[in-house]
């Protein structure tokens, strides 16, 4: 347990009132005791003054108003007033045996130096008892002149002698033993308050991260969806006020795009609305959900919005989480967005989905410019988080030669009969790319 939760007990102003009851209660209590027992003569001859009854009376009593703030030296004063009381007959034995009991209970039970508190305890019942074999063997000698008393193993005076000492261990015992048990138990309330309020700032803080990585996933989302389609319908639009003039039915088809994109874009924003909304019970993936399969329209509208693109299927496709299928369709997608924002003129891509017996890749090379220093941006990011969020791995590196390349690799469940094969538009160089796309990157 950290430092600033090891358990101390400390004293509350209600128990402080109950100390002070329990010091009124024993008082009257031992007064009654002191006269009853003057009145009995319980020392016979030897008894003292009532007046030193009262003493003790008192000295018992008041040192328990401080017993739990002072729980040591409140057991030691009342343990010499103990010993004075006997040692001097005072007619009064019943309230400072409970006094006794209740210094050694609290020493127990209160004392946060446990190893003070056990050397207190040890030393009070020790002495206690040093002093019960002193006195027993003085009043045995004193008895020894009586023949009916020592005669035989077990007389009566032997036989009182040992329930006078199984008494007093029962006694100092069970002081001992339930101070113990109220140290304990007080002390596992206290693991289970202090695990109850760590559960409780555990489950705060498990809330707000919940609504963070909402915020995340919705800024991430958003991103993607704004950056791709506002990215097409600029360069398409561009592109057709350039020709506008020298080539009207080049214009017009790409105006064309730009209406296909934005269509696009509103039916993923309405995709994207009914995902926040969806309470996820555990139904069933919506239909519409983009996937790997609509990798081929996005390189399709790459190349419609003036970036050659090529796209490549290697190997035989296997059934992915569709988790699995909306984050790599979402990094083709930003990987491409950036490509056609930063690669330049007369750039090109190259995507491929590969399949692998224990992973899926997917690689978006783009060629262009050269990226001197690497600038990390919310696409970045956001591709970084798809990719963990899918359980795999991602590398976002310059090209030497111009460029830029995006290659993330999602580990699947270990599978045999796997048979690599190019489905489409196979690379000069078989499943590797050619010089120009032999570095198997992405974009920025």
């Amino acid at each position: 347990m950290p430092e600033s939760a090891v358990f101390t007990r400390t004293p509350t102003d209600r128990d402080r009132r109950q100390d002070v009851l329990l010091a009124a209660v024993m008082l009257v209590g031992g007064v009654i005791s002191a006269a009853l027992s003057t009145i009995a003569g319980v020392y016979g001859d030897e008894q003292g003054p009532m007046w030193w009854a009262l003493l003790v009376v008192a000295g018992i009593s008041l040192p328990l108003i401080v017993r739990r703030r002072y729980p040591a030296a409140v057991a030691v004063v009342i343990a010499l007033v103990m010993f004075t009381s006997v040692t001097l007959r005072v007619p009064e034995i019943y309230a400072t045996n409970i006094a006794m009991f209740v210094a050694l209970y609290t020493v127990g039970a209160w004392m946060n130096d446990r190893r003070r508190a056990f050397f207190v305890r040890a030393g009070i019942i020790l002495g206690m008892f040093i002093w019960l074999i002193i006195v027993m063997y003085r009043d045995a000698i004193d008895e020894a002149d009586k023949a009916d008393v020592a005669a035989g193993l077990f007389s009566p005076f032997v036989a009182f002698m040992m329930i006078n000492l199984l008494i007093n261990v029962l006694y100092f015992g069970g002081a001992y033993y339930f101070g113990e048990r109220s140290w304990h138990a007080a002390a596992q309330r206290f693991a289970l308050e202090e695990r109850t309020r760590e559960l409780e700032a555990q489950r705060e803080l498990t809330a707000a991260q919940a609504v963070a990585l909402d915020r995340v996933r919705i800024a991430r989302e958003l991103h993607d969806v704004v950056a791709h389609h506002v990215s097409v319908m600029g360069v398409q639009a561009g592109a057709a006020r350039l020709v506008i003039d020298s080539d009207p039915d080049e214009a017009k088809r790409m105006l064309a795009g730009v209406e296909q994109a934005s269509r696009e874009a509103i039916g993923d924003f309405r995709q994207l609305l009914e995902t926040l909304r969806d309470p996820g019970d555990g139904g069933s993936d919506d239909p519409s959900s983009v996937g790997l399969a609509d990798i081929e329209r996005l390189a399709q509208a790459s190349r419609d919005a003036g970036l050659p693109t090529d796209y490549t299927v290697i190997g035989d496709p296997v059934a992915v989480p569709s988790t699995v299928e909306v984050n790599l369709y979402r990094i083709a997608q930003e990987a491409l967005t950036n490509a056609r924002r930063h690669a330049g003129s007369g750039a090109s891509a190259d995507v491929r989905l590969r399949w692998v017996p224990d992973a899926v890749e997917l690689e978006i090379v783009n060629t262009g410019r050269s990226v001197g220093v690497l600038r990390p941006g919310l696409g970045q990011l956001g591709m970084r988080e798809r990719a963990l969020a899918s359980g795999g791995e991602i590398e976002l590196q310059p090209r030497p030669q111009g460029g830029f390349r995006v290659r993330v690799t999602v580990p699947l469940e270990a599978s045999s009969g796997f048979e690599s094969r190019e489905s489409q538009h196979p690379g000069p160089d078989g499943d590797q790319l050619s010089d120009s796309n032999a570095e198997r990157g992405a974009v920025r």
